[in-house]
């Protein structure tokens, strides 16, 4: 008896019983069990049927198959060592296409092991200059309580595995520690900017005779005793706290100083002096503090009261100092 066919649901294809997929164009085809009629084929499309999408090709074995890893590990070695900022050797595109042919894999093999060596040559000269440097910002990060043993430890092991040749693990290892400490640095600058801005923003608190909730050489102090012993984040608890208090206590004071600031100003010009700029200046300080930056508004008016101040030309023609601040312009000192 003739064997049982059945049809490609998809293109019409005839087919023998058992088979999984269409030959024709690939289709999978559900199992059907014995004794059960084959289903009518559908009429096949009107337009080309879609090839099966190619086989992925291996990669060869034996020596072109070695040959290829190695010149993939170049190109790996060449992205991963340009943070170190070299550029490692590596095959012309020509002589690669070369190489990856299958021709002659015997010499394209020692030109590609040439080219390891110069590589390994360059990034362990690199990889050296890099441990002097990174070891001097771990000394700094440790006169901070910062903790950088397994740093030290880990880059006695890039140094070694360079030497060894295994450049893929030195050079993986070595992006692993320097954003480490890269990282650490970063946390440290920032608690080491704050701590200025906030020693600053009381200085000029306390040069404007404006309200200061500590006096700031004892702060600053205080805060630089916390920074050394690397306790990070409770020191920027600390300071943004600090901060609030005296954001809270310019709130209250600067709006009166301005304004008094202000009246002094007009004083002088109904006396015919020119204060354009000093009124220009005052403003755009009270601008500053609206927007949000506390320390710029008080830098700007801490050098306009010592400019406007040391004015000796306005010190004769001036009637009266402005009220409050101790850092404005006072008669006294504009005399001086």
């Amino acid at each position: 008896m003739a064997e049982s066919m059945i049809r490609c649901p998809r293109c019409g294809e005839e087919l023998p019983e058992g088979v999984a997929t269409c030959p024709a164009c690939g289709t999978p085809l559900p199992p059907r069990a014995s004794g059960t009629p084959a289903p009518e084929a559908s009429a096949p499309p009107s337009g080309p049927v879609p090839a099966a999408p190619p086989a992925t090709p291996e990669e060869p074995a034996g020596p072109s198959g070695d040959l290829i890893r190695r010149i993939a590990r170049l190109q790996q070695w060449t992205e991963t060592a340009q943070p170190l900022g070299i550029q490692l050797p590596i095959l012309p595109s020509w002589a690669e296409e070369l190489a990856r042919s299958g021709d002659d894999p015997d010499l394209w093999g020692e030109v590609v092991r040439g080219v390891e060596r110069l590589s390994q040559k360059k990034v362990q000269t690199a990889l050296e200059h890099w441990e002097e440097t990174t070891k001097n910002r771990l000394a700094r990060l440790e006169a901070y309580s910062v903790d950088g043993r397994l740093e030290r430890d880990q880059i006695e092991d890039i140094l070694h595995a360079a030497r060894s040749g295994d450049l893929s693990l030195a050079l993986s290892t070595f992006q692993q520690v320097d954003r480490v400490v890269t990282l650490k640095e970063r946390h440290l600058d920032q608690a080491r900017e704050e701590l200025e801005r906030l020693v600053s923003l009381l200085r000029d608190m306390q040069a404007l005779g404006l309200p200061n909730p500590q006096d700031p050489s004892e702060i600053s102090e205080d805060l630089e005793r916390e920074l050394r012993s690397g306790r990070l984040a409770s020191l920027k608890q600390q300071l943004r706290a600090l901060r609030g208090q005296a954001v809270g206590r310019l709130k209250v004071g600067l709006p009166t100083y301005v304004s008094q600031y202000g009246e002094f100003l007009v004083r002088e010009r109904n006396d015919g002096i020119p204060v354009e700029l000093e009124a220009a200046e005052l403003a755009r300080s009270a601008r500053e503090f609206a927007r949000g930056r506390p320390e710029e508004a008080l830098r700007r008016l801490r050098v306009l009261a010592q400019v406007h101040g040391g004015s000796a030309s306005r010190a004769s023609r001036a009637r009266g100092p402005p009220p409050g601040g101790a850092g404005a312009p006072t008669a006294a000192s504009r005399t001086a």
